[in-house]
């Protein structure tokens, strides 16, 4: 009996030892660290702002879309997130951080302070971006005001709320990426992939998840009910698609307007604002990829 209770004991061990284990926050790769080591270019990087729709979840307002204080709460069925301040302002946003921790937020999902990020922000795609890219919108992120103020932190129930944890979600659902070093040219399909599985995340709406919360690969832009409201995206397959011609899909993308004439509402409406912002050949290689897909 008391030999079955020691084993019990190890094993219990054994087992706490490998949660502990798989929860370690990664650290970030050595060659992208030494990448972000260089300087970016503001100028790029504000494209990557617009395609990655930073604005979205990180300003208040439309009107305000360069003012990254942070945005409205996002209710989850896991329980309320604030987006935070990732303006320039040393106390409250990003102010301090380096470019290395910057990349390690948007490859690792790990914060500034070595903490584990909800992947409510979107690293599960944005973690397929080019370092180039990454370093980039780094350098735009500088340029912009510093806004002061802190959103509060997450509402989360347990188990939700245990940080560490997240370690366990990543395991399961972030497979090890080698992101490019730069991206592939400009105004083709494979770019039109590019931009829909890392910063444009469309994946993060459009593909259906699990009961964690995880995305389901396998139906990967097929529709999803939304996380956020109760809304349910659409299935953007080419299958989703098979009645859209490229040109439709530019349309859509570019004015928010359907074939049939109807507009795009609700989150769609403040993607194709940011959209816009995007030279016509990316919007074009979306279109193109996402018609013909991989």
């Amino acid at each position: 009996m008391r030999r079955a209770i020691l084993v019990l004991i190890a094993l219990a061990l054994l087992g706490a030892a490998g949660l502990i284990w798989l929860t370690i926050p990664p650290r970030l790769d050595p060659a992208i660290a030494r990448e972000m080591e260089k300087p970016g270019d503001p100028k790029a990087g504000e494209i990557v702002f617009w395609a990655g729709g930073c604005a979205a979840c990180h300003a208040k307002s439309a009107d305000e879309a360069l003012k990254l204080g942070g945005g409205a709460a996002l209710k989850t069925p896991f329980g309320t997130i604030y987006p935070p301040n990732i303006s320039p302002d040393p106390a409250d946003g990003v102010g301090r951080w380096s470019a290395q921790q910057f990349a390690r937020a948007l490859y690792d999902g790990v914060g500034a302070d070595g903490v584990q990020l909800y992947p409510a922000f979107p690293y599960p795609s944005y973690r397929h971006m080019a370092v180039a890219d990454v370093r980039d919108l780094w350098a735009f992120l500088r340029t912009l005001p510093p806004v002061k103020g802190r959103p509060p932190a997450p509402a989360f129930n347990f188990p939700f709320n245990m940080r560490r944890a997240i370690g366990i979600w990543q395991w399961l659902y972030l497979a090890p990426v080698t992101p490019p070093q730069t991206a592939v040219a400009a105004d083709s399909a494979d770019y039109g992939r590019y931009l829909v599985e890392g910063a444009g995340h469309c994946g993060e709406c459009h593909t259906p998840r699990d009961f964690l919360g995880g995305p389901i690969a396998a139906k990967a832009l097929s529709g999803a009910v939304l996380l956020v409201g109760k809304d349910k995206s659409p299935n953007i397959t080419p299958s989703g698609l098979k009645d859209w011609s490229e040109s439709d899909i530019e349309l859509a993308l570019s004015l928010g307007i359907k074939p049939d004439g109807d507009s795009l509402g609700g989150a769609m409406a403040e993607v194709v604002r940011d959209l816009a912002h995007l030279p016509k050949s990316y919007i074009a290689a979306i279109a193109r990829y996402l018609k013909r897909g991989g």
